[in-house]
């Protein structure tokens, strides 16, 4: 079979790579865009039934496009995401070829570029651009063994809770996935414990705005380097129900059990570390210190936004909190299913090319990797705070759009470089 060639090869079909689909069709650059399975399969295939957008429509979108049939405030289900994604690239035009996965990718020897193995044939390309995301490898802690006798599932394989065994449910993770989950299974009637780690905690609405409207007028989206370890913080966030803020107190009030971190397990016994109180009151942290910035902002700008004293009152700590399980025995308290809303790990295993460290993580600089012609799309913080959300990917597909055509800039001017005629050229005796 002849090998295909093309400039740019863009890996991933998902809101990184139809926006990098976008800018290299505006700047004029050759491009295709290789998908395994389908346009936004993630949105479909590996969210639960009932997940909603973090963000409201108005906000979470590309600037092409706008969400129909949800009110600005509202928050689109992962269907209407998925849907939007693909009537977005048909917009656009964007070159995608579904069911096609790369198997592998290397750079050429002696010669520019990079040859691009899939399994529908090895195309040659200039340049590549990984935007397969960050949600590839569903990353599980090896705390509890597969023989325990506890169904284990991470949240990715997660649908309803019609799908889980009987009794209770362990949810590890107190970020949007692990509340959101821990909250429908106990609307269920399941009993559930919730493993509740380090978090920030923001305001759904403060002083009739959206928390992504205070984000953006107070600049945190556009932050750009995270503290030590900020890029791995979770946000107990939630679109659901129509919005609102989480509040750990309210999720023990309807009847969920909240236990520290899960460190280990032992002959049916789960242990959870001593810091529930503290993970719980450096959320509240967060939370205030939005709400004193907020209020800074409404009072230097004179605006005229409702004031909301009830957002600061917090309540007392739950019983949970102030005389904490440290210890559980999973059959005594009827435990029967752990599901795992820990997050995910890369997977870059195709790219065989010098682009990653030696844990397998990007090796880059706002995108552009360590290897020349190698570009990442999709990566939380990859420029700033913004770059998981899909508007967020639209901007740094720009920027990567902007790099490529540059190099190509550099190419082309070597290519019509005038060369030296050396039709005469002789040895001297």
């Amino acid at each position: 079979m002849a090998v295909q060639e093309t400039e740019v090869v863009v890996v991933g079909a998902g809101q990184a790579g139809i926006a990098m689909s976008e800018h290299l069709g505006g700047h004029g650059i050759p491009h295709v865009v290789l998908e395994r399975s389908r346009v936004a399969e993630r949105w479909r295939s590996e969210r639960w039934d009932s997940l909603v957008a973090n963000g409201p429509v108005w906000h979470d979108r590309f600037p092409g496009l706008e969400f129909t049939g949800r009110g600005p405030e509202e928050f689109a289900t992962k269907e209407e995401v998925a849907d939007y994604l693909a009537a977005y690239a048909e917009k656009i035009g964007a070159p995608i070829r579904c069911g096609v996965e790369v198997e592998s990718v290397r750079r050429h020897a002696g010669r520019p570029g990079f040859r691009v193995r899939t399994s529908d044939g090895d195309l040659d390309a200039r340049y590549v651009v990984a935007a397969t995301g960050p949600f590839q490898r569903p990353a599980v802690p090896p705390v509890i063994p597969a023989d325990s006798g506890l169904h284990q599932l991470h949240s990715s394989a997660y649908r309803n809770p019609a799908q889980l065994p009987e009794g209770g449910v362990l949810v590890v993770g107190s970020g949007s996935s692990g509340v959101q989950i821990a909250d429908e299974l106990r609307a269920a009637s399941r009993r559930v414990h919730l493993s509740v780690g380090p978090h920030d905690r923001p305001p759904r609405r403060y002083r009739g705005h959206d928390f992504v409207w205070w984000l953006g007028v107070l600049g945190k989206w556009e932050a750009a380097t995270p503290a030590q370890g900020a890029e791995h913080v979770t946000i107990a966030v939630s679109g659901a129900h129509g919005g609102r803020t989480v509040d750990f107190r309210d999720l023990a009030a309807r009847g969920i059990t909240l236990v520290g971190r899960t460190e280990s397990y032992d002959a049916g016994t789960l242990r959870f570390a001593p810091d529930l109180r503290e993970n719980i009151a450096r959320g509240d942290e967060n939370h205030l210190s939005l709400l004193d910035e907020a209020d800074a902002y409404v009072e230097r700008n004179g605006l005229d936004l409702p004031e909301e004293p009830q957002a600061r009152v917090l309540g007392e700590y739950p019983e949970s909190v102030t005389d904490p399980v440290l210890e559980l025995d999973t059959a005594a308290a009827g435990i029967t299913t752990v599901l795992w809303a820990t997050g995910f790990t890369a997977d870059y295993g195709w790219l065989q090319v010098d682009a990653l460290d030696g844990n397998g993580r990007p090796r880059h600089r706002r995108g552009v990797s360590s290897e020349p012609g190698v570009y990442f799309m999709g990566l939380p913080w990859q420029s700033r705070r913004g770059s998981s959300f899909l508007w967020g990917a639209w901007h740094d597909a720009r920027y990567i759009a902007d790099q490529i055509s540059i190099q190509r800039g550099y190419m082309e001017h070597d290519a019509a470089r005038p060369r030296p005629d050396r039709t005469h050229d002789h040895v001297q005796g």
